[in-house]
């Protein structure tokens, strides 16, 4: 951290979104991001080298739920992420980027839209009840949080969705109560990786919650640069409170510690 605040022209700050931004909740359509989130990173890009929102969600969903009216009509008009200068979305693992209002990325793999197919057909074999399936678009995952026993459906569902998964060439990456079916080849740790050599970076703090977050932890570690690592904390996953430097209570907490850093930045 020391790194951070006597340079914060050097430093990009990397961030999750689901746990981290915004509260998790049963229903992943029914996210919103923390109140105070984008108001606090706009303030902190006014000195740090780059503020990148990392997430496995597509970009366009990141920035309809970043504006924390996502299901009020409108709403443009109120601040979110979309409005915080200079920010970077890498959705889908950093298969998708945008920045200065515009999205890059590949055309969607086929992989997917095959096994999405599939997906409901395997589950009613499965004879599994209260899942609920996400299309991410370049991406299909499978929540069991509203399932009656959650923990238990997840792994009754590992293996056949490892076994689907692979049919059509793609990988599980496993989180939260949910396992999502995705092309390999990126992560969220390869993507914070080349964005921190684009940026040329001198430090990196990166904030994550959940499983998928180890890959950036991995690249913040083995950057070379001075680095932060942040959990914003949870009782469902322990991982990487034992990896981070910084333990925070969800959201608020993350918010918290943008905010100090944001303070100790001013008064210098």
């Amino acid at each position: 951290m020391e790194a951070i605040l006597k340079d914060p022209a050097g430093a990009v700050i990397g961030l999750d979104f689901d746990g981290t931004l915004a509260p998790i909740v049963a229903d992943p359509a029914s996210a919103r991001i923390h109140p105070e989130a984008a108001p606090v990173l706009a303030e902190l890009g006014g000195y740090v080298n780059a503020v990148a929102i990392v997430t496995g969600r597509p970009v366009a969903t990141a920035l309809r739920l970043g504006s924390g009216l996502a299901d009020v009509p409108g709403s443009t008009d109120v601040p979110g992420l979309a409005d915080v200068p200079g920010l970077v979305v890498l959705g889908h693992y950093g298969f998708e980027r945008w920045e200065d209002g515009r999205v890059s990325a590949p055309p969607p793999p086929p992989g997917v839209l095959e096994a999405e197919a599939e997906l409901q057909l395997l589950l009613v074999s499965l004879g599994v009840k209260g899942v609920a399936i996400e299309d991410k678009g370049r991406a299909v995952a499978v929540h069991t949080r509203r399932s009656a026993d959650p923990e238990g459906t997840l792994e009754a569902l590992r293996e056949p969705l490892a076994a689907l998964a692979n049919k059509h060439g793609l990988v599980v990456e496993p989180g939260r109560l949910v396992l999502e079916l995705r092309p390999p080849g990126m992560d969220k740790g390869h993507a914070l990786g080349l964005f921190l050599a684009e940026r040329a970076a001198r430090s990196v703090m990166f904030v994550g919650d959940d499983l998928g977050d180890l890959a950036a932890f991995d690249a913040v570690r083995n950057s070379g640069l001075p680095g932060v690592n942040v959990c914003s904390g949870s009782a469902e996953v322990t991982a990487l409170a034992e990896r981070a430097d910084i333990v925070v209570d969800g959201p608020d907490g993350v918010v918290a510690l943008l905010r100090e850093l944001a303070s100790a930045f001013k008064g210098h």
